[in-house]
């Protein structure tokens, strides 16, 4: 019987070996396309100043951040608190490196976050997110969008999954320039939030939710037939001309995403693409391309993967501007909706190669040695040190191990090792 509660906190994910293995994996194969594509990774400190957490969280996630609580206090010591995302660290660290830094800078981060809201089913307290960015000083290429979806797109396609993956892309620049057109800047937030919410709720809801800003019947049926909008590039954007809207901001948002897109058509990711005007994004610091990606047969699970462009990362910390286009995958909960509806490929436990098996103490030495020749050949090693039954050593070696090697006197005498693989029982001498 337990003495105290010993389970996780309530929204920590804590990982049996056998699942642990599927979460590195996808975990390295992340970090292993990132660096493919030209990104370099780095680490921001867990820890940081509240004030600097604090210059982009505001609402609902400044209530979340978790704080430190420090048991002594000096002068040079500000509050401190667990970063809740990349996106405020990393702008931090531009502006403490600017110098250091070529531009434009691709930097990855692979890394756990705290939010302390609300734990439920695939939603966590503490998580993983995998990030790429690429930010510019002063200006950076429209095609910069591109190589981010990209790079996404060819992460997913590592996960080796048995089902499609979709690429859902928009540009604010058109729905803000399509309000500027209809003189609806004013509610533009509300408008915001509304299309970024309609998904999740019934046709007939986002109506009523127009009415409720006292849009006008005219107005609400434009934005209706708009935010249904959705297909491949020529459709879209074809659309989105024949609309004759002479507003320079839509303008410039429906070329850019025609750029965008057709640059991802060019690298043979049509397939994987869609424009969608619903995607807006809920965060009011994407400027431009805005994305999300789903699993087009599993709908349901929503979005597994986000980001887009923004004008200033680091306008919170200094006046140099510094654009940028990112992207995150949410690890920690990917993994749990991959594993939920069994969408990962051929995901078995991964196995030691080998489990040498000393039958008592007097082969240890043989057996360390042996271990250390086969380690020396990159292969993964361990001895079995339990004083039971040879057969009890066996039962536990092949729940562990591909292969046992067991050692006993005439081992020891004869420098005469003999393989057993596990799998197909199978015996023959160690080359």
């Amino acid at each position: 019987m337990k003495k105290i509660n010993t389970a996780p906190i309530s929204g920590m994910q804590e990982l049996l070996p056998e699942n642990q293995v599927i979460f590195n994996n996808l975990k390295s194969k992340i970090l292993h396309t990132y660096n493919q594509h030209g990104f370099f990774n780095i680490e921001t400190p867990i820890i940081d100043r509240t004030e600097i957490l604090f210059a982009k969280a505001g609402g609902d996630t400044e209530k979340q951040i978790y704080k430190v609580i420090k048991t002594t206090e000096s002068a040079d010591e500000s509050d401190q608190a667990l970063r809740f995302d990349h996106t405020v660290p990393l702008a931090r660290y531009i502006v403490e490196h600017e110098n250091n830094l070529t531009f434009p800078f691709k930097v990855s981060q692979v890394g756990r976050n705290f939010r302390g809201e609300r734990a439920q089913k695939g939603r966590f307290r503490e998580f993983y997110q995998c990030d790429i960015d690429v930010i510019g000083r002063n200006s950076l290429p429209i095609a910069y969008d591109a190589d981010v979806v990209s790079t996404l797109l060819n992460t997913f396609f590592s996960f080796n999954l048995n089902t499609p993956i979709l690429a859902r892309l928009n540009n604010r620049k058109i729905l803000s320039g399509l309000l500027e057109s209809l003189n609806l800047q004013a509610k533009s937030k509300d408008i915001y939030s509304i299309i970024d919410h309609s998904e999740k709720v019934p046709s007939e809801k986002t109506e009523e939710n127009f009415r409720e800003i006292s849009l006008s019947d005219e107005n609400i049926s434009k934005l209706l037939d708009f935010i249904n909008l959705h297909g491949n590039r020529e459709q879209v954007i074809n659309y989105l001309n024949n609309l004759n809207i002479t507003n320079p901001t839509f303008i410039v948002g429906v070329s850019e995403l025609n750029q965008v897109m057709g640059l991802l058509e060019n690298m043979s990711l049509k397939e994987n693409i869609e424009a969608d005007m619903k995607i807006v994004r809920g965060l009011d610091y994407y400027t431009g391309t805005v994305f999300e990606f789903i699993l087009p047969e599993y709908k349901s699970i929503g979005s597994v993967c986000g980001g887009g462009r923004y004008e200033n990362l680091t306008g919170y910390f200094t006046e140099q501007p510094f654009p940028g286009v990112g992207g995150s995958i949410g690890l920690t909960r990917l993994f749990y909706v991959l594993n939920e509806h069994k969408i990962l490929k051929n995901q078995e436990h991964e196995l030691l190669d080998y489990a040498i098996i000393p039958i008592s103490e007097h082969e240890y030495k043989t057996a360390f040695e042996l271990a250390s020749k086969l380690r020396n050949k990159d292969y993964y090693v361990t001895v079995v040190l339990t004083d039971k039954k040879l057969a009890d050593k066996l039962s536990y070696a092949t729940k562990i191990s591909k292969n046992g090697i067991v050692i006993g006197e005439n081992e020891v005498e004869s420098q005469q090792f003999y393989v057993k693989n596990f799998i197909t029982g199978e015996t023959t001498n160690l080359s």
